[in-house]
């Protein structure tokens, strides 16, 4: 997978530099990036649409709400 992983970023946009934070991220993002491939093998295998099961991908992302939101 050729994703380029951005600079992250504090809601002050200060640069997160923690190795430990980073590293964290990078493994959970490796992981979903893994398990969205092989949900999308799975449902072309299937007889499923790609397009439609990106799309629904793309849903998925765009629906997660933050827990800590106004704390």
């Amino acid at each position: 997978m050729n994703v380029t992983i951005p600079v992250w970023k504090d809601p002050q946009g200060n640069v997160v530099a923690c190795v430990e934070k980073l590293k964290v991220m990078q493994e959970n993002l490796e992981e979903l990036a893994q398990l969205a491939q092989d949900a999308l093998e799975d449902a072309v295998l299937m007889g499923c649409d790609e397009g439609q099961v990106k799309d629904f991908l793309v849903q998925v992302m765009q629906s997660l709400h933050n827990p800590y939101q106004g704390r």
